[in-house]
C-alpha cells in the first residue's frame, strides 16, 4: 500500500487543538478514510507509562534536559509502534502533538536546549508530519482555558498550566515562528473562534493536502 498521510495538530493549552484533532478524525472517517487518533507524549503503551511521569507534578519536577530524553523516548516508541505502522499500512495519522511542542515545551525553558532538540531529534526520530496544523489564540485566554478544563476535572495533567502566564505566551510566539521557520507544513489557523468555524478551517486544510 501507498504511504498514508501524517497530520499532527499544535497549539498552546487551551487552544482547542485536541478538540480540533477529535472532529477531524471523525470528519474522515464519517468520509469513509482509513484514519486513527493519537497523540503526544503517549500513543503506545510505554510512550503512555511516559507520560504519566511527565505531565503530572511540580513544574520543577524534571530538568529539561531529563524531560527531553523522556518525551523523545516516548515519541520512538509510539513512532515504532503505532504512527509508522499505520502509516505503511496507507492510513492517515491524526496526532495531538508531535515533535514541535518539544521544541517549545523544552526548547524554551534553558539557553541552547533549541539545538539540543533538534539533534535528538535528528539522530532517533528524523521524522515530522506531512502536515502541521497550529491552533493559534491569546495565551491569556488559552491558559483560562486550560485551568478551567482543570478545575472541572477534565483532565488531571496540570503540570505545564502551572508554569503560567509568560511562558504560555512565550509559547505562542515560539509556535508562530515556527511556522515562520516551516512555512510548507505548517498551517496557522485562528482558533479564537467558534468550535464548527474553526473546524472547517481544518477540514478544508487537510483536504488541501490530500489532493
Amino acid at each position: 500500500m501507498s504511504a498514508g498521510l501524517f497530520v499532527s495538530f499544535e497549539g498552546i493549552d487551551g487552544s482547542g487543538k485536541s478538540t480540533q484533532a477529535r472532529m477531524l478524525h471523525a470528519h474522515l472517517q464519517a468520509g469513509g478514510h482509513d484514519a486513527i487518533l493519537t497523540r503526544e507524549p503517549g500513543g503506545s503503551p510505554g510512550a503512555e507509562e511516559i507520560r504519566a511521569l511527565v505531565l503530572n507534578g511540580a513544574p520543577d519536577r524534571w530538568s529539561p534536559e531529563t524531560e527531553l530524553l523522556l518525551f523523545t523516548a516516548a515519541r520512538r516508541d509510539h513512532l515504532e509502534r503505532t504512527v509508522r505502522p499505520a502509516l505503511a499500512a496507507g492510513r492517515t495519522v491524526i496526532c495531538d502533538r508531535f515533535a514541535d511542542s518539544t521544541r517549545m515545551y523544552q526548547g524554551l525553558r534553558g539557553a541552547g536546549l533549541r539545538a539540543q532538540v533538534d539533534a535528538l531529534h535528528d539522530l532517533m526520530i528524523g521524522q515530522e508530519p506531512d502536515l502541521t496544523i497550529l491552533i493559534d489564540m491569546d495565551a491569556s485566554a488559552g491558559l483560562a482555558r486550560a485551568v478551567a478544563r482543570v478545575a472541572a476535572g477534565g483532565g488531571g495533567e496540570d503540570r505545564f498550566e502551572a508554569f503560567g502566564g509568560d511562558l504560555q505566551a512565550q509559547m505562542r510566539q515560539g509556535f508562530l515562528a515556527l511556522a515562520a521557520e516551516f512555512p510548507q507544513r505548517i498551517r496557522v489557523i485562528n482558533g479564537a473562534r467558534d468550535v464548527d468555524a474553526v473546524a472547517a478551517d481544518v477540514q478544508a486544510t487537510v483536504a488541501e493536502r490530500m489532493g
